[in-house]
Order: structure tokens, then sequence, then C-alpha cells
């Protein structure tokens, strides 16, 4: 069945520039986008970028590739009871792209921010004209306004809102192809495209419930008219709504399996309204909260990345003056729903119907109506929802342009819009360039925020203004008593003063749970030689988060020797490619008198440490493992890694220096050998080897080698040889003075053979 035909557009003239090419409209609007929040290139990492971004793995490639699919956005999997639980795969596997192209520049993952946010301008102008139905020139000012709207800086600005700029890109393609005039299989591409948008963004799934709703409003009339048989594969209403709801049905499920059996755990710090026991004071909060998030599109001028802990408190009574707002909101949203309604039938305001579904719909699930979220506010969640406030506007204005007294003030107040949303966002834009910058800004708009003095509290400890970081931990504290990690961070600065211990205590009080708490206490009882409570808080820190590693470095100082091994087994075991916890491994090995053994952990910690990204390899391992050599007599084994650890990357040279170095190293290696072999004296028998050297073990044969004519001598019938370090003669210019007497007489190594053996085996295994 096809869809009754909508309202004539009543078109400008024709000699207008706008109605001439379309792609030029897009084309501008994807500038004035892109030109808006140019001065975000040049930002840092701040906020959520970093453990989404510089601290994830599956996007630093630490990870393969496919637990990005098995992992939430942040990097923890899915099954863990810890796991936020947001599934966001593509904005990830964009993520990885940008890492492996840029690095950790972040110009380029802004860069790329600022792309999609420009295309998403154009499709919001081309929206405009197609689903809303705006004439010219009005879709391109929607396009306009929505690419200076001072709400989307969150999103943009900052890379981790690249999941609701992507979602919005696909979002808006989905609705597009579907409510296209043509194509056989658009309804098909159009759930793919919200697909898309769902593994970019949860909310991306609203895709399907609006163009389910506006078909149904498009093809409203004719329903009550003619009678529609239904068929599968037919383009009528009902055909193209039952494949919607099911596509929605079932990526709902999916959606949910990927839970495995688990909601997101959140807390009244991240949302206090939800954690309230009275219904009706959550009820009244929620929907103050849904009329202020309307409040911020109406007039951003209040802004901040962080709404939490006190930055809206509970609306506890009918009384309270912010009810006001609420009843307006309501008042506003029913008269336009009633608008709405009465125009089903004539179908007059398509774009007020449309901006209405956009406004609500995306809105939705961040709403706390139908599940609970960690934020009360989130300005990057506006991003969709701000496409349907700015089709309702441009609606009115199209409405008052009939009337050519209005038309002149209309343009004033559409350039002032246009021109105060584009400074607003150059402003914000240069807040959210530095983390410094940015919570100095939000704490000036919200003082009273108790997370904000936590975080630049945070902030200070980091460039160690340890005065004023402790400040504003009390800050926070005096704002939020009950803020456990405020306790934990303020006694790791108090130590000396002595209020460490109370301050960890607290926390664990308002908090049984938390991991660090625990592991500060550990080290501080440690300290104190409370050996027992420590052993106490390790092991409660290791129950609550088993793969936490630092627990089991501080558990490996107090546990008894019969014990570290296990420890040891577990910390390769959870971070196998780390080579300190080998070095760890074989420095206690050498303590054990084990040295074949600290000698191998030795030279896996060397091959670990360099993987191809550092400059030079990592200088503990290999100082340990030349130090043994040197310890044990092998001197030409350390020359050779001494030798490799040069061409491979020592002293953190450019690759042609250290060829050269490692070429001069062989030639100066070879001229001493030379000089060695000619000045030695013609037939000196060495009296250095005592003859009880030569005898022959029962277990074993020997090869006796003779270095003056390379050749292999039976002898007792049997082969015999000598290893390395007991030549039988000594040169001087290897010694560097003259000997009276061997040095070997008056202190016998140790397991010479078993070390020579061993060392020749793992240099050639790892080279």
């Amino acid at each position: 069945m096809r869809r009754k035909p909508l309202p004539c557009v009543r078109e400008g003239p024709a000699s207008k520039w706008w109605a001439c090419n379309d792609w030029a409209v897009y084309a501008l609007v994807a500038s004035v986008g892109a030109l808006a929040y140019s001065n975000s290139l040049n930002g840092e990492f701040v906020h959520d970028d970093i453990p989404a971004i510089v601290s994830n793995k599956d996007v630093t490639g630490a990870n393969p590739l496919l637990h990005i699919f098995k992992n939430d956005f942040w990097g923890t999997p899915m099954s863990d009871p810890h796991s936020h639980k947001s599934y966001r795969p593509l904005t990830t596997l964009t993520f990885r792209l940008n890492h492996i192209a840029c690095g950790l520049a972040p110009w380029g993952w802004h860069c790329c921010n600022l792309v999609l946010h420009a295309a998403c301008c154009a499709l919001v102008c081309r929206a405009a004209a197609d689903l809303a139905r705006l004439r010219r020139p009005f879709h391109a000012i929607a396009g306009l306004l929505f690419a200076v709207h001072p709400i989307h800086t969150e999103a943009v600005s900052g890379v981790v809102g690249r999941a609701d700029v992507l979602a919005c890109f696909f979002f808006l393609s989905s609705l597009l192809l579907y409510h296209g005039s043509c194509g056989r299989h658009r309804v098909t591409l159009s759930v793919v495209l919200a697909a898309l948008s769902m593994l970019a963004k949860e909310t991306g799934l609203t895709a399907l419930l609006f163009n389910v709703a506006f078909d149904l409003y498009r093809c409203w009339g004719s329903l009550n008219r003619f009678p529609v048989r239904w068929r599968w594969k037919a383009d009528n209403v009902w055909s193209r709504v039952t494949r919607g709801v099911i596509a929605f049905v079932l990526l709902a499920l999916a959606r949910l399996s990927v839970l495995q059996g688990s909601l997101p755990a959140f807390s009244p710090q991240d949302n206090p309204p939800a954690f309230h026991p009275s219904f009706s004071v959550r009820l009244m909060t929620f929907c103050y909260l849904a009329a202020f998030n309307w409040w911020l599109l109406l007039c951003p001028w209040t802004l901040s990345h962080d709404w939490q802990m006190g930055s809206v408190p509970l609306v506890t009574s009918v009384w309270d003056s912010r009810n006001l707002l609420t009843c307006a909101a309501v008042l506003s949203l029913l008269a336009l729903l009633y608008k709405c309604v009465v125009d089903l039938e004539y179908q007059r305001h398509p774009a007020l119907v449309a901006g209405v579904m956009l406004l609500v719909i995306p809105y939705l699930p961040a709403s706390n109506m139908l599940v609970t979220v960690g934020f009360v506010i989130a300005e990057r969640v506006l991003y969709i929802p701000s496409i349907g406030f700015v089709l309702i506007t441009l609606h009115g204005v199209q409405m008052m342009w009939n009337h050519d007294k209005a038309r002149r003030w209309l343009l004033v107040g559409i350039t002032i819009l246009v021109a105060g949303g584009a400074a607003k966002t150059y402003v914000r834009n240069r807040d959210w360039r530095t983390r410094e910058s940015l919570l100095r800004a939000d704490l000036a708009v919200l003082p009273h925020n108790a997370k904000l003095h936590y975080n630049f509290a945070n902030f200070l400890k980091d460039i160690e203004q340890q005065e004023n970081a402790i400040k504003h931990y009390k800050e926070a504290l005096r704002l939020w008593p009950s803020y456990a990690s405020a306790h934990n961070n303020l006694g790791t600065l108090v130590m000396a003063s002595g209020r460490a211990e109370h301050h960890f205590l607290q926390a664990l009080k308002y908090n049984r749970d938390h991991v660090n708490a625990h592991y500060n206490l550990a080290k501080l009882y440690r300290k104190k030689n409370r050996i027992a409570d420590a052993l106490k808080m390790l092991e409660r820190c290791i129950a609550i988060e088993p793969r936490f590693v630092q627990a089991y470095l501080e558990l490996f100082l107090v546990t008894e020797d019969r014990g570290k091994q296990k420890i040891l087994d577990k910390l390769l075991e959870l971070e196998s490619r780390n080579w300190e916890h080998y070095h760890l491994y074989g420095n206690w090995l050498r303590e054990k008198g084990l040295w074949p053994l600290s000698y191998t952990y030795y030279m896996k910690a060397i091959r670990y440490s360099f993987d191809g990204t550092r400059e030079r390899v990592a200088l503990p391992p290999l100082r340990a493992a030349t130090m043994l050599l040197r310890r044990q007599g092998q001197r030409t084994r350390l020359l050779m890694l001494l030798t490799r650890w040069q061409c491979a990357g020592g002293g953190g040279r450019g690759a042609a220096e250290r060829a050269a170095a490692a070429a001069a190293l062989r030639v100066r290696t070879e001229l001493a050998g030379r000089a060695a072999k000619y000045t030695r004296p013609a037939q000196v028998r060495s009296t250095c080897l005592h003859h009880s050297k030569l005898e022959i073990p029962a277990s074993h044969k020997l090869l006796h080698i003779n270095e003056r004519e390379g050749t292999v001598n039976n002898s007792h019938k049997s082969r015999m040889s000598v290893s390395s370090p007991y030549r039988p003669t000594h040169n001087k210019s290897e010694s560097g003075t003259k000997r009276s007497s061997c040095p070997i007489n008056k202190k016998k190594a140790k397991h010479p053979d078993a070390m020579t053996s061993l060392v020749s085996h793992h240099l050639i295994k790892t080279y």
C-alpha cells in the first residue's frame, strides 16, 4: 500500500541559491559544524577518555581483536559482575582503528569526531527536508542550529562522546532510508542501520520505534479509508510495521542476552534519586530531571561534564519551587501531543510530529523511567533529542514567517541564535582542552558538586600540589560525608599525620567492597609490622578483585618464603607478558641459589621488555643477567648478550648508530682475540687448572679440545673437553695484568658446566 501523499511544500523562488543545489546546502551546514568545533582539535584526553581509551587494552591493541565483542565499552568482560554493561563494540572498533592510524595523538581522535559531527549536521538538514517537510531555507537553518548547539560539546569535544555521534549518524541514516520513496529492501537495510546504531550506543535501537510510529502517522488517513491486506513481502504499512516491531524485539532480546544475566550495579553516588525509598520523591525528581534536560536544550548556559553528587538536589516536597518548571514542561508537552493527535487526519504539521517523536523517544532510555542509569544528567545523551528540539523550533519559525511584519524580527532572532550558539560552543571547547581547564570551569558553575572537588583533588595530587589536594578532598567530604573514594585518597596524603588509618577505615565503613581501601590499609599495616592484619586485608582485597595484580605483589612481601612461589606463578598467570614479574621471579630464584633457572627468567624478562615500541630493553633484568654471567665467569656469553642488546636497541640510539656501535664492538673483539693469539707464549702449559677438574665423572663423558691445534684428541678412551671458562692459557690482553697465580685455585666457581650449557642454550633459543 502506498502512503498518502504529503501536503505540497511551498518552495522558495527558483532563483534562490539554495533551491538550485541541495548539495551546496549540505556542504555549507557541514562546514559550519566543522568550524564550530575546529578549536577542539588541539584538546587532550580528558575525563572518561582516560579509562575508555588510554587505559583500555581493547583500544591500544594489547587484547586480541575478538575481545572487543566480549568486553564492555571500558574493556571489562561482560561476564564480570563489576562490568558497566555498556556494550558498544562498533565505537570501540573505531577507537582501535584510530589507535592504529595515529597512536595516542589526540589530534587524530578529535578530527574523527569532528568529521562525524559534520556528517550528522548534513543528515539533520536532509531529515528536516524529507521527514519534517520544512520549506527552504528552513531545513538549512535547522542544520545550522544543530551544528552550533552548545549542548553537543561533550559529545564532540570529548572523544568518548563519539558513541553518541556515531549512533546519531546511523540513526538518521536508518530514518532516511526507511521513509524513502523507493527501494525494495529499504526496510531491511534500515533495520541493519538501526542495529549498527545500537552497537554504537544503546539508544540507537529507538530508531526502529521512531520508524514504526512515524510510518503509522503518515499512513493514518489511508488506514481509516481503505482496508489493507497484510502480506509479509508487500510494501504496505502493516507489513513494514510488523517487520519493524519484530526486528525491534529481536534486537532488544539480543542486547539483553549480552548482559549475561546481570544488570549493571550503580551506587547512590551515581544516581541518588534511584535509591531513595519514597516513590513520590523518585517520581518528582525524575520528572524534574526531564524538564531540566529540556531547559538545557532551550538555554544551554549552565554546562558541566559531571552532574553527580549534589548537583541536582532531590525534590522531596510538592511545594518545591522546581516543580513549577516540571509543570510547565509537562503542560507544553501535552499541548504539543494534542496538536499532533488533532493533526493525524490532515497531517499539516509533520515537522511538529517528527520533532516531538525525536525529542521524546531517544530520551526514554536515559530518563530513568524504564531502567536505572548511572547518571542523573548527561549532556551527551541529548545529542539525538536535540534534533527534535531544533525541528520544533523551526516549525514555529516557519509558521510565523507567513506574517510579513515578523520576518525582520525572525531573521534577527535566527542570526542571534546561530551566532550565540557558535560563540558559546567555541568558548566551551576551550574548557574541554585540558583536564585542568575542564575541572576549573565546571567547579565555577557547580561549586556544590562533591564529585568535581574529588576529581580536581585527584588532578592536584597528580601534579604534586598536596596541600591544595587535601583541601578539595575535605571539601568533597563536607559536601558528601559518605564519599568512600575521597576518604581513601585523602588517607594516602595524610600518612605523616597518622590519620591515614582512620580515613581508610571510614572508606570501608561506607563501602565494604572498596578494593583500594583494603589494599592501602594492608600497605599501612605492613609498614607498621602488623603482618597478620596486612594478610587479612590482602586476602579480602583478592576475594573482591581476583585479578588485582598490585595486591599479589604486596602479598609477596608479607608471605613466608614457602608460599612465595605460588604467588609468583599467579602473577605470571595474570600477566604472562609483564617483564617485571619475570624479573621478580628471577631475583627470588637467585636468592634460593638456583642460578640456571634464575638466568632463564632474566632472559624472558629481557625478551618481553622489548616489544618493538620501546626505545630500549629494560635495564634491571639485563643488569641482573650480566652480573650473573660475570659472577660465573661467562665472559664470552656476556659479550654476546651485550652485543645483541646494542643491536636490539640499547641506550635508545638510532638504528644506524646501534649498528655502527655493534660493528665496532665486533671489530674490537676480533682484534683483541688476534692480539692475544700472537702474544701468547709458545708451548707454555697452564698451571692454573687443578688436575681434579679433568677427572671424568661416571655419569657422562667430556671432550678435551686442544685450542692451539684446533683438533679433538681421545684421552682415557673417551671424549673429553674443557668448558670455555677453563682454557689452558691466560692472555695478558684479556686479563689486563700479569698474574702470578691462577685465581681459580683460590676460589671455586659454582656449577660451571651446567651454567655454560644453560647460557648457550638460552642465548640460541632467545635470539
